[in-house]
């Protein structure tokens, strides 16, 4: 094995283990969301005093587990697109459904790097700027942290489908469990 090719089974080790650490992180926000809406209820139903900033709380944790959880679905090959045209295919020419894999992958890479790439310029403004969602007095928080975890999880999904198009053969198995098994 070269060592170009041990760098990028390395570094797709790496980004596979960065994108099921945030999957962690956004079940932990989902548990998160699914407390304070509870709670809202229950504080609204027994004691007549709502979570005034439930509506925010939602808003914002939803962004945040789409993003949170993107880069273990890329890893495991579960991003929602039609894959029967390539099934079919497949079944008869197995080259040329791994190669439109491969331009697909990296047609995802690049609109992944795109998002990063746009979305910095929004999180360095919140950043400076303290920007905030809300109704003031009420319930209130910063912009940056939803900007920073939607830049970092399509920088992430850059990595993985850059790691799918440089090791087309190595799928990495590591982390999967038998439902995530391919019909390929």
């Amino acid at each position: 094995m070269s060592a170009l090719r041990k760098t990028v089974l390395g570094l797709s080790t790496f980004g596979n283990a960065l994108a099921i650490g945030a999957n962690a992180i956004g079940t932990l926000v989902v548990l998160g969301l699914v407390a304070i809406v509870n709670y809202d209820v229950v504080a609204r139903g027994v004691f007549n005093a709502p979570f005034l900033g439930a509506v925010e709380v939602v808003q914002f944790s939803m962004v945040l587990i789409v993003f949170l959880q993107l880069p273990d679905v890329v890893r495991v090959n579960r991003l929602t697109r039609s894959d029967g045209f390539l099934v079919v295919v497949g079944a008869r020419y197995p080259r040329f459904a791994g190669f439109l894999r491969h331009v697909v992958d990296t047609i995802s890479a690049a609109l992944m790097a795109l998002i990063a790439l746009a979305i910095w310029p929004e999180f360095v403004e919140m950043w400076q700027t303290q920007d905030y969602f809300g109704v003031p007095g009420v319930f209130t928080a910063p912009w940056w942290p939803v900007k920073l975890v939607i830049c970092l999880s399509a920088a992430l999904c850059t990595w993985l489908f850059t790691c799918k198009v440089l090791l087309p053969a190595i799928r990495p198995a590591w982390g999967r469990g038998r439902e995530h098994e391919d019909t390929e």
